[in-house]
């Protein structure tokens, strides 16, 4: 991951997949204050991946990348 922070990885993660920031309120999803803590407490090579849903969106948060796919 970028040094960065979290949630503007996310942000322009969801923002490349078309949706914009006036579609969605992401701290009604998730607390991304905690997440980055849960994050930043483990190691490059865990296997932690954290999952949630944005609309038709499912991000996906790891140590090392945050990506968005598209779920039919």
């Amino acid at each position: 991951m970028s040094d960065r922070p979290l949630l503007v990885e996310i942000i322009n993660a969801l923002e490349e997949q078309g949706l914009d920031r006036d579609e969605y309120q992401l701290q009604q999803v998730i607390d991304v204050e905690a997440l980055e803590r849960l994050v930043d407490s483990t190691g490059p090579h865990t296997d932690l991946e954290i999952w949630f849903s944005i609309g038709e969106l499912r991000v996906i948060v790891t140590p090392s990348d945050v990506a968005v796919i598209k779920v039919s």
